[in-house]
């Protein structure tokens, strides 16, 4: 009895531990795959598509989709719409109060401005060739272009639409972030570092090497806890760092062709998609702490990425490939296969 005794218990505390670990161990997202969305083919000879921006209190989503921006609802995925008479665009902005939206056109070397109601093009601004990612700061209340291979950042007024100043960037600029509070964050793939800005004093006011990752592409933020979550290429490695003193904080590796991170506020989650079609789920456990929750496999291609703060939902943008060739394994866009895939809880 004495035995038999010593054994149950010994059972007992077992599955007592094992519970402990369970109860420790990260528990998944939720994120499953809610829809598929086909977009068409974009205009010109071959498929192409870049950032995704959300606007939720416009309930739209905006897709550069080569020489157009295909724009879809927020709640109902349907296509609404889509923006025309472009050469190559690659991301949107939206100033609400204004009723404007912003494209950058890299190959034509300037931003278009449009009606965000009626998505008709209202007005142009030059700037300078490979104008790419763009950002509107909520505190100088203007329009930052970053502009990759000029290696420069245009700053543009909204309400006059003119552009009244460029940066010099020192490396080709990616995704911007700003703090809300008078400083742009922007990836320098050139230089592998984070850039900060001052948006009133139109300034670059430090940089912060972002290594162990290569170079930078991605990056995300937590305003309020003031960390940054950059991803770079080569070796690709997510780095969560303070946007005080640049400092990285932690690192992970992460699978190859990253392009997009989203921080969600309300959860704590931290996401980066990759061309390999893996998106990784992260958890900021506290300021400090970032957990690894799991790796959703997507479709590859499926790099750039938006997301909605009122559902959630996350939207990445692909298309069909070809099967892989060459030593390298290129594989290139089918032409009409892009679409969209939401992910959501």
């Amino acid at each position: 009895m004495k035995v038999l005794g010593v054994a149950f218990l010994a059972v007992c505390l077992s599955l007592v531990l094992l519970g402990t670990i369970a109860l420790a161990s990260p528990p998944g997202s939720g994120y499953h795959l809610v829809k598929s969305v086909p977009i068409g083919a974009a205009p010109g000879d071959a498929e192409y598509f870049d950032y995704v921006t959300v606007d939720p209190a416009g309930r739209r989503v905006y897709i550069a989709h080569g020489a157009e921006v295909k724009v879809l609802d927020a709640d109902t995925f349907a296509v609404v719409g889509a923006i025309t008479g472009l050469k190559k665009c690659h991301g949107v902005a939206v100033v609400p109060e204004l009723n404007k939206g912003f494209i950058t056109d890299g190959d034509a070397a300037k931003v278009l401005v449009f009606d965000i109601k009626t998505l008709k093009v209202t007005g142009e601004i030059k700037t300078y060739p490979d104008t790419d990612s763009l950002t509107y700061d909520p505190s100088s209340k203007l329009v930052f272009t970053f502009n990759g291979d000029s290696k420069n950042a245009s700053v543009i007024d909204p309400v006059k639409e003119t552009m009244i100043k460029t940066i010099d960037m020192g490396g080709g600029p990616e995704q911007p972030v700003p703090d809300g509070n008078g400083t742009i964050y922007d990836n320098n793939e050139s230089t592998s570092d984070v850039v900060a800005i001052d948006t009133h004093a139109l300034t670059v006011k430090t940089r912060w090497s972002i290594k162990p990752a290569g170079q930078a592409v991605a990056l995300a933020m937590d305003t309020e806890h003031r960390r940054l979550f950059s991803a770079g290429r080569n070796p690709t490695t997510l780095v969560m760092m303070d946007a005080d003193n640049g400092k990285v904080l932690q690192s992970f590796p992460i699978t190859a062709g990253v392009d997009a991170n989203v921080y969600d506020p309300g959860t704590g989650l931290v996401f980066s998609s990759t061309r390999t079609g893996v998106l990784h789920v992260f958890h900021e456990d506290s300021p400090d702490k970032l957990t690894p929750v799991e790796e959703i496999k997507t479709e590859y291609g499926a790099k750039t990425m938006g997301f909605d703060p009122k559902t959630q939902n996350l939207f990445l943008v692909t298309a069909d490939f070809t099967p892989p060739t060459g030593p390298k394994g290129d594989r290139k866009t089918i032409k009409g296969t892009a679409h969209v895939l939401i992910y959501g809880r």
